[in-house]
């Protein structure tokens, strides 16, 4: 699926409608209030796709309970912007997609935040097997490379910026987040939210908070102090996501509050997740109803 078979697939509200309800129930209706399948098409002129519910006597629509519901803005550009966020490999500002889908850029950001809602709740299993664990802090002010002395604000350094922590099945999914610190206890209640202890071996680097997990499970630990690469282990895959991660923040979200790092961290996560897949956009549209 392309932009332009968007634009000629789903031309007005109608065929939207018509794509949705078949995605959602296919040839079986359902109540989203009380799931009963004693429902009828409702006539209306002027509100398309309406349906009443026998059981719970509710009145909905296919957009009910999901992130369409109650936009008033058309569905099809609701589409458009779903495909151009997924399109994009270092995500898309609010003020582009604004330009892109002509909106105000208020309602661009309010649309591309519910679009990234809808990513974390991409249904990713407990990781397996070999698993690659690192941490990275995201936003703050870049710091300038030609200046280096104490009184520059912008020098290296943690800062202002979020941690986040993330791992990664050699060759399979990734799970990563923002947590408020990187002490000992906060990798362990990752990794047991994420991670299959039984039969998987956790590589990480020699970082002190580490160190409780190293006793809880089998694992293989790289001293970066020495090398990056000890034949089969080696954390590179997870530098290479965070360094994707971080140039989603500085080339496209420079003025985003730290607050919302999540959702941008969900989005590189669901396309990371996602990138076997050869149509996204129909990927996408399957799960969002």
């Amino acid at each position: 699926m392309d932009l332009i078979a968007i634009f000629q697939k789903y031309p007005d509200h109608e065929s939207c409608i018509e794509h949705l309800e078949n995605v959602r129930w296919g040839d079986k209706p359902t109540c989203p209030h009380c799931g009963s399948k004693y429902v009828a098409r409702k006539s209306e002129n002027d509100r398309i796709g309406r349906w009443n519910c026998h059981r719970c006597r509710n009145s909905y629509n296919v957009l009910s309970g999901t992130i369409f519901q109650q936009t008033k803005q058309p569905l099809q550009k609701w589409f458009l912007a779903i495909f151009l966020l997924l399109n994009v490999k270092k995500s898309l500002s609010s003020y582009q997609l604004a330009r892109d889908l002509d909106i105000n850029q208020k309602t661009a950001w309010l649309m591309a935040s519910k679009i990234r809602g809808q990513m974390g709740k991409d249904n990713v299993g407990m990781l397996q097997g070999i698993i690659k664990y690192n941490e990275c802090y995201i936003g703050g002010t870049p710091r300038k490379t030609h200046k280096h002395t104490d009184d520059n604000p912008n020098k290296r350094g943690r800062g202002k910026k979020q941690a986040v922590i993330g791992a990664i099945e050699r060759g399979g999914e990734i799970k990563a987040g923002p947590v408020k610190n990187t002490t000992s206890n906060t990798p362990s209640t990752f990794i047991s939210a994420s991670i299959d202890r039984i039969g998987s071996t956790l590589m990480t680097d020699g970082c002190k908070s580490y160190r409780t997990v190293q006793s809880t499970m089998s694992c293989a630990v790289i001293n970066h102090q020495r090398q990056y690469t000890d034949g089969l282990i080696y954390t590179g895959t997870t530098e290479r996501f965070w360094t994707l991660s971080r140039r989603t923040w500085y080339a496209v979200i420079t003025i985003t509050k730290l607050k919302y790092t999540h959702r941008y961290i969900t989005e590189v996560c669901y396309k990371y997740n996602n990138r076997q897949h050869k149509d996204t956009w129909s990927n996408y549209q399957s799960n969002i109803v």
